[in-house]
């Protein structure tokens, strides 16, 4: 977990170095929010792309091995009721792991493939081998019908907040739980988000300079992530 009070005030005295700007509380907590969102989404690709490398055997150095204890933070147990997924309260299901049947792995079968694995007599679904078929973002269509089932998934990242209350006119900040919302990411993805919240701001802004000096120092954090 990353405190969004250490990334917006070193947010902060960055952009007012050289008097960059101010970026609001209001400004901020929506770049917050897309930042972690951008950095998260990244993960996914950057798995599908490591994987395709020789790893090392290093222990704490193992780009794939460290991606997936970033993701891990998110990932989720539900249940499947009447084909509908039902994450746990409060969650948005990302993406749907596995399905289960009793303890029994449900093999999830493309539309075009079922009517031929149906009329296989090796690969037609049974008890010990359910199938199912994705029919929307949080349905499924089970064969043959069972359950009860449960699911794994990963889930978004809760929405970042920096919690505030106004005194003479100045945003201090409130780390009441009830305001306050910390980034749920990695505690290593600090200052990537300090400079990817810099540059979106600079966009947001349409202060050139401030963008290109967010976005120089991201680009200098990927790369050295990345050897």
């Amino acid at each position: 977990m990353v405190s969004i009070d250490n990334v917006y005030q070193k947010v902060l005295a960055l952009a007012n170095k050289e008097q960059r700007g101010y970026i609001t509380p209001k400004e901020f907590n929506l770049l917050a929010h897309q930042a972690q969102l951008e950095i998260f989404e990244q993960y996914f690709y950057d798995l599908n792309q490591f994987l395709r490398l020789p790893g090392n055997s290093e222990e704490y150095s193992n780009i794939t091995t460290n991606l997936r204890e970033k993701i891990v933070i998110f990932e989720a147990t539900g249940n499947v009721v009447s084909g509908v997924i039902t994450p746990t309260a409060g969650d948005v299901l990302y993406r749907l792991g596995t399905i289960i049947d009793n303890g029994i792995i449900v093999e999830e079968v493309q539309p075009d493939d079922n009517p031929y694995i149906v009329n296989s007599p090796l690969l037609a679904p049974s008890t010990l081998r359910p199938t199912y078929i994705r029919s929307g973002t949080l349905s499924v269509n089970m064969t043959p019908p069972g359950g009860p089932y449960t699911c794994t998934y990963v889930r978004l990242p809760r929405l970042p907040q920096w919690g505030y209350i106004v005194v003479s006119g100045r945003a201090l900040y409130d780390g009441n739980p009830v305001k306050t919302t910390n980034f749920e990411l990695h505690a290593s993805e600090e200052p990537e988000l300090v400079y990817k919240i810099l540059k979106l701001a600079g966009v947001s802004m349409k202060r050139d300079e401030l963008a290109r000096a967010g976005g120089s120092l991201e680009s200098q954090l990927t790369q050295q992530e990345k050897q």
